[in-house]
């Protein structure tokens, strides 16, 4: 695959129930991109609609400047005929098959014929370390295992393209750590286009080198993991990384926010502009703080969490927002859940970025 310059480029627009998709694609050879967003945002459906699974309202889809689909021209690649292998999230083996049939009907689909399509399947098998399993049926494997067989399904006919939709969903907490390192060791090998839908941070950051995050239907934003974790540009991106994100006007070392509350950010300069806040820049207090602070707000608990070494508290007030403090400090604040208490961070503590 290595050389042959794929690149997929499309402009779709697809509708899915009351949800209408619209989006742009560009996605280059040898980079894996994680499509992330939240349950509902069409993520899945994007996908297929790549594959030509769900037919576009409008759009256009090409394959290193191959168009695949135009519904300005009316042209339509059928989903067998495109170079795209598919792993889909519930894998969608079939039952009454074994593991190297299953496989081979990947090449088949694709018009491998004759004895070179159990020679390839085989050769898969090998690959993914499963060639022991090659006549067993899916309901004999783990879930790991099946994982497995339905890379190696899509790979064996060398796609150009290989869409993964949630590849690590189905398993459970302890399966999917350790296929997440043997996923990631199988996508460094595919040298072609790669783009994988997850809505799990971590399955992003590890697995990808470039994150597009969507939400209803629509982009929101782009980059690698650093950038889109360093600087979110929505409530969902900030929750995921665990981050309070406001949104308001710049003003000479303030950020007027909602309800007219102003936020003093060291970097403010003036126009529209995202203000993040660590949890762990946030101090709680029983009492008005003195010093050097000129970030202090009154509030009430209204939400207190354990996480290992750290407690989280949300605090409602003019400016909802959440602290992160250790459980002996939470103690020793005797603070529950109501209770009144004051906050503060400096202004030194406050990124600020345009919006």
């Amino acid at each position: 695959m290595a050389g042959i310059g794929v690149s997929l480029q499309a402009d779709v627009r697809v509708k899915a129930g009351a949800l209408e998709i619209d989006m742009r694609i560009d996605v280059a050879e040898g980079e894996v991109v994680a499509l992330l967003g939240p349950n509902g945002a069409g993520k899945t459906t994007l996908l297929r609609a790549l594959a030509g699974l769900v037919q576009l309202e409008s759009g256009r889809v090409a394959l290193d400047g191959v168009v695949l689909e135009d519904t300005r021209s009316g042209r339509y690649v059928p989903t067998e005929e495109r170079s795209i292998g598919f792993v889909f999230q519930d894998y969608l083996l079939f039952p009454h098959l074994s593991v190297l049939d299953n496989v081979a009907f990947g090449l088949r689909s694709r018009g491998v014929r004759g004895p070179e399509v159990q020679r390839r399947a085989a050769a898969w098998l090998e690959r993914v370390g499963l060639a022991d399993r090659a006549h067993s049926k899916p309901s004999a494997l783990s879930g790991g295992e099946r994982q497995r067989v339905a890379l190696a399904r899509a790979l064996a006919p060398d796609p150009h393209v290989l869409l993964l939709d949630e590849p690590l969903a189905a398993l459970d907490a302890t399966t999917r750590a350790a296929m997440r390192r043997d996923l990631k060791s199988h996508l460094s090998g595919f040298r072609g286009v790669r783009l994988l839908v997850t809505h799990d941070p971590l399955e992003a950051a590890v697995l990808a080198d470039r994150l597009i995050v969507m939400e209803r239907g629509k982009h929101v934003q782009t980059g690698t993991p650093a950038e889109v974790t360093s600087r979110p540009r929505s409530p969902y991106v900030a929750d995921l990384v665990g981050v309070n994100l406001f949104r308001g006007v710049a003003q000479r070392g303030s950020v007027r926010v909602a309800a007219g509350a102003a936020v003093a950010a060291a970097g403010a300069e003036s126009g529209e502009v995202f203000a993040v806040i660590h949890p762990r820049a946030v101090a709680l207090h029983r009492s008005r703080p003195e010093g050097s602070p000129r970030n202090v707000w009154h509030g009430r608990a209204t939400g207190i969490e354990l996480y290992g070494d750290r407690a989280r508290v949300r605090v409602e007030g003019e400016v909802p927002i959440v602290a992160e403090v250790t459980p002996a400090a939470l103690a020793e604040l005797k603070l529950g859940e109501g209770g009144e208490v004051w906050l503060s961070f400096k202004a030194t503590d406050v990124g600020v970025y345009p919006a």
